[in-house]
Parts: C-alpha cells; structure tokens; sequence
C-alpha cells in the first residue's frame, strides 16, 4: 500500500493513494486515529488492506492537502557519512559505529511544500536520502529481527544549512532550520519492497541529476541501524531513521552549489517515489 496523511476541508486524515485517488481510512479503520497508530497495529493494516481491495478512491489526490508521511514523530533519527563515497567527498572515514543526529518533528515538510532557505545563511544544502518508518516498536532489538519492526519506506530531504552545521562538532543547529525537512510523499508498506538494498536515491536540482546512490551502499545497513539506535532509545510506531546521503552534495562541488530562491529540489527513489518541494527564501 502506498499511505498518506492529509487535511481535506481543515481536517486532519490518514489514507490510501490507489492511481490517482485517495481512499479515506481514517473513518473506516476502527480504534485508530492517524498513520502512525494504524503502522503499529498488524489487525488495523489488515483492515485497511481489506478496505483498500474493496473500495473505489473517494477523491482526487489533487483535492487533499498532503502532510509530511507522519505529521508529528516521536523520533526523527538522522544518520551522518552513511555512503563510502560521500564519507570520501567530505573527507570523512566510516568509523565503528554510525554517526547519528536529530530532527526535530517541527522542521518537516510535505511533497510540494517549500523549503526556506534561512535568512541567516546563504549556504543552504541538499540530501536526497531514503527514510524508514517504524511499525512494530521495541527496544535491544537484534540486527537479525530488525526488519521485522520496519512499516515501510519514504523519501527524504535532509536540507542542511552547512555553515551553522560546522558552527560546533555537534550538527544539529545546521539541520534543524524550520521548513528544511521534506517527508514523502506517501509511505510505501515494506512488503511491497522484497529487498531494500536494491532500491537507488536520486537528487535532483532543477531536474538535473546531481546524487545517486544504491542502498547496497550503505556503511551501516538498516538492520545495523536499527538495533544500535535502539540500543539506546526504544523505538516506537511511527518514529523515522533516514539512512544517509550519497555523495554529490552541493557544497563539496567546486564551485559549490547551494539551494536559492526558485529552485526546485527532487529526491527520486524508484518504487517508492518522488519527493519534490520548491525553495523560497525566509521572509
């Protein structure tokens, strides 16, 4: 299933993307009340999957306001230097363990939202990157059940301002700009993808290619990932780990390349989908 969360006529749904059209769950599935409820209850996805056989779309995708995939995450676990060959462009080694950072929920943004670029600072980046959705929560969980725990997948932008991002040793002022996050456009449930690792991320700058990266790549799969992030922090439905960023960033390019007023960035994941959001500048 191909899952939204959206607002039609003010008011706050979860659903279905089937071709064109939205079929509404929030209605129908009994007990639950948004996406990242329904991802953490097995009897509430089996309902919606029975809905979703059975009911034509109640509207066009185009009538519904899209949300970021889940609106308000407990957790939104960022992973850093997770590609060899981006570790290389920034002349960075992969070490033992990943690098992590965190997002907060209130920087995300929806597919087609825009992205601002910040007044204080013109060096503003792009990361296409590939976003796993918890279903099953847990804690110490083994790198050999992890996927188990996955709902599904999404794309991600993780917009960096990369200035404030090297203020400190620590990233996380560079990656929490309000409206720098973009989230979607919609979850794809993770039995719909057979293996992960065969998937690609694309970045896009005004339709130009300028990121690829397959998710064999990474440095620390997302087994890996998952049982060390919760290790220490337990995971709960509908928490987010976006896996990392392949190389071709804007400001390891000579000259650099920055996001402007104008601009359109796109992170195109085969299978999954194309998460595309234009850049305006703070007002």
């Amino acid at each position: 299933m191909k899952l939204i969360s959206y607002s039609r006529a003010g008011t706050a749904h979860f659903g279905a993307v089937v071709e064109a059209g939205v079929i509404e769950l929030t209605s129908r599935v009994a007990g639950i009340t948004d996406l990242a409820s329904l991802l953490g209850s097995t009897e509430g996805l089996n309902q919606a999957r029975a809905i979703v056989a059975a009911q034509q779309p109640d509207y066009d995708i185009a009538d519904v306001k899209l949300a970021p995939v889940i609106p308000n995450p407990g957790k939104v676990v960022c992973v850093g230097i997770n590609y060899v060959e981006h570790a290389e462009e920034a002349g960075r080694k992969i070490g033992q363990y990943p690098v992590i950072f965190q997002r907060y929920s209130e920087t995300l943004i929806a597919h087609g939202e825009p992205l601002l670029r910040p007044k204080a600072s013109t060096n503003f980046d792009f990361e296409a990157e590939l976003a796993v959705v918890i279903g099953k929560g847990g804690a110490h969980i083994e790198a050999a059940d992890a996927m188990q725990h996955v709902a599904g997948y999404t794309c991600f932008n993780d917009a960096s301002v990369r200035d404030w991002q090297f203020h400190t040793h620590q990233y996380g002022m560079g990656k929490n700009f309000n409206a720098t996050g973009a989230l979607g456009p919609w979850l794809v449930t993770a039995d719909e993808i057979t293996d992960y690792r065969e998937l690609t991320v694309k970045g896009l700058l005004n339709g130009e290619q300028l990121q690829e990266g397959r998710l064999s790549a990474l440095a620390f799969d997302i087994p890996a990932l998952i049982a060390y992030i919760s290790k220490a922090l337990p995971l709960n439905p509908g928490d987010v780990i976006a896996t990392g960023t392949p190389s071709g960033i804007g400001f390891k390019r000579t000259p650099p390349i920055f996001l402007k007023d104008g601009d359109t960035f796109e992170v195109v994941i085969p299978r999954i989908g194309t998460l595309s959001n234009p850049v305006v500048d703070e007002a």
